[in-house]
């Protein structure tokens, strides 16, 4: 009889990294430089809505789909059954990593059970928000990619997965029947009903290539840990981005936070061990949706402009300029809740610097009520007065330091406040995009 040891001394230790604020934190950079010592990255929820930046001495590199730990030569990376996946993007972005001198397809697995983004789904999400703001009843915001009509098609449980690729019969089967109800949809809308002759033909073009990725990635990754490999699970978006936990309804499509690492990798969540937080020292928003802390971003000589330009602050997807404003610890305080954290990341500290003080909102007025945490409701959110601590800034560069201890006094003295308000302690800190810009206080993946 076959038996299998379920708890080997060996097993590996493994990370969460999530974003705490509404996405583009710097989660990319802090992975590729976490799979240093780590075996394997996960993707579990998401799609190529995400943007994750790297830059490794001096080159940048922007992956969307393919998980950041692709840059490091020894690192198999899974793309888990929580993400919806374009084959056609997938396919371009791995070609733009091979032109690079990458190996990829050795290494990339991608989960049978991830729903596919087809053309349709991509027609719907431009309709939907063309429609929105036609009627002046707000866009939401999305990138246009697809991702939540493919979302929705997972929840009806009609979905087009990637299993169905290794069945082309089927496949064009459930395509046809699929089309015809988006092409009703898109009608309703005034847009233009689409052929099943092409979308059909590339996506069995696709199927040849995207077939030796399909993995069970579930087991593959309990095999890992039984291994005794560490596991690196990667988040895309940010909390406040969440469907159920965000700024409801300027929201991405899927669960952000820590908890649907499980879910949307096929593991259980005792192998979640820690979970790392991905915060800028101040913050930023991409689209609609309420953002108490904002700050004007286009009058040269403001805050507000200094963190947009300093900061380079634009989407990686999309191009948007970001929103910009102070850090908004209360809103950090319900991200700390909703993902348990057990440490933070501070990223950007350097674009703080050359400021004559530095403020963070620790809490809000509403309606005659004070308040130390984010509200539920995004109206209410919107309506929120934010309450300021004020704090001395720093002349000092803080850009490319490594060590806590060479930071300016006032830098550390920022730092240190909002650890204590968050609850939650600072494991790293970044002070620049490259992989070496990084100090660390404690290591996320020692015991």
């Amino acid at each position: 009889m076959h038996t299998e040891q379920l708890k080997p001394a060996a097993a590996g230790r493994h990370v969460v990294v999530v974003g705490t604020q509404w996405g583009d934190e710097g989660k990319g950079k802090v992975v590729d430089w976490l799979t240093e010592h780590a075996q394997g990255v996960v993707r579990f929820q998401g799609g190529h809505n995400a943007g994750h930046t790297l830059v490794i001495r001096g080159h940048k590199t922007a992956l969307q789909l393919v998980p950041s730990g692709i840059m490091r030569e020894a690192v198999r990376c899974y793309i888990g059954n929580g993400v919806v996946v374009d084959p056609a993007h997938l396919l371009a972005e791995i070609a733009r990593l091979e032109a690079a001198g990458l190996e990829v397809r050795s290494r990339l697995f991608v989960s049978e059970s991830c729903p596919l983004i087809l053309p349709f789904h991509v027609a719907l999400d431009l309709a939907r928000e063309g429609q929105r703001e036609s009627r002046g009843s707000g866009k939401i915001g999305t990138t246009g990619k697809g991702i939540g009509p493919a979302y929705e098609d997972k929840v009806a449980r009609r979905a087009l997965r990637a299993q169905d690729l290794k069945h082309p019969a089927r496949f064009e089967a459930r395509l046809r029947e699929l089309l015809e109800l988006h092409n009703h949809a898109l009608a309703w809308l005034g847009a233009q009903p689409l052929e099943p002759g092409p979308i059909l033909d590339d996506a069995l073009r696709a199927a040849e290539q995207i077939r030796p990725l399909l993995a069970d990635v579930g087991y593959r990754l309990h095999q890992a840990h039984l291994a005794g490999e560490r596991l690196l699970f990667e988040g895309a978006q940010g909390t406040l981005l969440d469907i159920d936990h965000g700024t409801y309804p300027y929201v991405t499509s899927s669960n952000c936070v820590a908890g649907n690492a499980a879910a949307g990798s096929g593991v259980g969540p005792q192998l979640l061990q820690h979970v790392l937080g991905i915060t800028k020292a101040y913050t930023t928003r991409v689209g609609s949706g309420p953002f108490p802390t904002e700050l004007p971003i286009d009058a040269p000589g403001t805050i507000g402009h200094h963190l947009s330009t300093v900061g380079q602050e634009r989407g990686v997807v999309t191009g948007r300029a970001r929103r910009c404003g102070w850090l908004d610890v209360a809103a950090l305080k319900r991200s700390a809740i909703i993902n348990g954290l057990s440490g933070l990341c501070i990223t950007k500290l350097d674009v703080l610097d050359g400021l004559a003080e530095v403020q963070a909102c620790v809490g809000y007025r509403l309606q005659g009520r004070t308040l130390d945490v984010l509200p539920l409701d995004a109206d209410e959110i919107a309506a929120c007065e934010p309450v300021y601590e004020t704090f001395p800034g720093w002349s000092e560069r803080t850009a490319g330091l490594t060590d806590w201890d060479r930071l300016p006094a006032n830098a550390r003295a920022y730092l240190e406040r909002v650890q204590a308000l968050i609850g939650v302690p600072i494991d790293l800190v970044s002070t620049g995009p490259d992989r070496e810009h990084t100090i660390v206080r404690r290591h996320p993946f020692d015991r």
